[in-house]
């Protein structure tokens, strides 16, 4: 299947939407759509602001992952430093501050791999994927309600995370996969 030239192909036109929770991270709301056939719908949607997430590399070769429980998942996860954007954050800005917060590391290079949605099919979060290099030390941060521990893996132990399901999430998988082609390519 290819991708279509034209965005708006089977477009579903909104006719009315109804609020149903406003919270801190995420709304959602229920909206009535007329479908291409002229059919109406309906469709539950969860709006998020959007968040990035950082394959921060370390000079001996290591990746920045996070361990931290998560609640909807009813278990802890290894993680790449990743956070939500802050109302009129730019995505760079904010994968800065998510690694200092995070990991107390900064960089000197920052470049966007990939943005990404996680769950179209009910939600608009994008996710900005990107690499940090040149590295250095400093003091984590995080956020008050925020309890993880750091830890810089190599690639063979992502992967083997990945198989225990230690690493489940997709940004992470996607940054592990990412790392490998790097690897065994020389570009992302």
């Amino acid at each position: 299947m290819t991708e279509s030239a034209n965005p708006k192909l089977f477009e579903e036109v909104t006719i009315s939407t109804t609020p149903i929770f406003e919270g801190k991270i995420i709304s959602l709301q229920v909206d009535t759509v007329k479908l291409p056939n002229g059919a109406t719908a309906t469709r539950e949607l969860i709006k998020h602001p959007g968040a990035v997430a950082v394959l921060a590399l370390t000079p001996d070769d290591k990746m920045l992952v996070v361990e931290q429980y998560r609640k909807p998942i009813e278990k802890s996860q290894i993680e790449i430093p990743a956070g939500k954007l802050d109302a009129g954050e730019a995505p760079e800005g904010a994968a800065r501050r998510e690694l200092v917060e995070e990991t107390g590391y900064t960089c000197g290079s920052i470049r966007l791999l990939s943005s990404f949605y996680t769950s179209p099919g009910f939600a608009d979060e994008i996710i900005h994927l990107y690499v940090a290099e040149g590295l250095i030390k400093g003091e984590a941060t995080p956020d008050e309600d925020e309890f993880l521990t750091l830890e810089a893996i190599t690639l063979e132990q992502a992967q083997a995370y990945i198989r225990e399901q230690r690493i489940s999430d997709a940004k992470t998988i996607m940054a592990v996969q990412a790392w490998q082609i790097y690897k065994l390519t020389g570009s992302y």
